[in-house]
């Protein structure tokens, strides 16, 4: 199973790739896109993406050189005509500097390019919403060669997809990062926290007031004002826990840890990291957590013994217990913890 992580900046790759990424994947936006659309972004993340072509074609080389492959992300909801020549302008610069595959959501695009790329060079987003074995087989005759699937399919649903579509790579989610809503259909930005952060991280305060002369009750009171506690909570949970870290610079946050053991039973190709905008350390200390406990689940160990492995790691254990913070919560529930 491949360990795929996030870069930024060129100097990430070689640090990345020491502590045990086998794939990386990157974002990049050219100034001629900023100032031809006058929009930050190509690739659903205004931030953290690499800006010149010069950057790329190093990024790519000392990737290369560390033993990793890169995949470079085209993953907006959608593309105007204009831009969707710009996005296979890109793509055919990726290609042709010697990039390793294209993350991409429009399955339109998917099409277009397909047609011309060499068999292998197409991942499909988790951003196209496939959940399901019809989805994945699509994807494959569309040209695919990975499927990445969204945040909230199950460990199940994932083995079950991987072995109804044996040629076809199924990539999950394993740390960082999670989304309010089903990513697929969000429209929200990812705004920098300087601007307000992301718009799906909402501060609203409710008040509750019945409809007619009747009064609320004081316990029906108590469980509305509960339920927002706990929402509140959640979102904690969703966007990482505040973006915290411990001492050793190990994320909190969304987290798959537990699952991997069943992954790996399920055939799964790879797991990602998600983060682009990350500081390196946050990135580094993701990949060394992710091998650490990918080691102990391939060289045979399972169970109680690799869960409490995995969630001591930062510790996490009163984290785990809420479930809040488990992109597969189901194995807390098997687990009875």
């Amino acid at each position: 199973m491949r360990i795929v992580a996030p870069i930024s900046r060129v100097e990430e790759v070689a640090l990345l790739a020491r502590e045990g990424a086998h794939e990386l994947y990157c974002g990049f936006v050219p100034e001629e896109w900023v100032g031809q659309f006058q929009v930050p972004d190509a690739n659903r993340r205004p931030s953290g993406n690499l800006r010149t072509p010069a950057e790329l074609a190093a990024a790519i080389g000392l990737a290369h050189e560390n033993g990793c492959s890169l995949s470079l992300v085209l993953n907006a909801q959608v593309y105007t005509d204009d831009q969707l020549d710009a996005a296979i302008e890109i793509a055919w610069l990726f290609v042709g500097l010697g990039g390793d595959a294209l993350i991409i959501s429009d399955l339109g695009l998917i099409g277009v390019l397909s047609q011309y790329l060499p068999l292998g060079k197409i991942h499909v987003s988790s951003v196209a919403t496939c959940r399901n074995g019809s989805a994945a087989q699509l994807c494959r005759e569309l040209g695919a060669s990975r499927l990445i699937l969204p945040r909230d399919v199950t460990i199940s649903e994932a083995c079950e997809i991987a072995a109804e579509v044996p040629d076809l790579e199924i990539e999950a989610f394993i740390l960082n990062d999670a989304c309010v809503f089903e990513e697929g259909a969000c429209s929200t930005v990812h705004l920098p926290q300087t601007l307000g952060g992301p718009i799906c991280l909402d501060r609203y305060v409710s008040e509750y007031r019945p409809r007619g002369i009747r009064e609320l009750s004081a316990p029906l009171l108590e469980s509305l004002q509960e339920n927002d506690r706990e929402y509140r909570q959640w979102l904690w949970y969703r966007f990482s826990c505040g973006f915290r870290t411990n001492e050793q610079g190990m994320p909190f946050g969304p987290c798959g840890l537990c699952a991997l053991s069943g992954f790996l039973k399920g055939g799964i190709a790879a797991v990602k990291i998600a983060g682009r905008e990350a500081p390196t350390a946050r990135k580094i200390a993701s990949v060394r957590m992710v091998k650490a406990v990918l080691d102990r689940v391939e060289a045979g160990e399972d169970g109680e013994k690799l869960m409490g492995f995995a969630q001591e790691l930062r510790p996490s254990v009163e984290h785990c217990r809420k479930g809040y913070m488990c992109y597969y919560p189901e194995v807390l529930r098997e687990r009875g913890s």
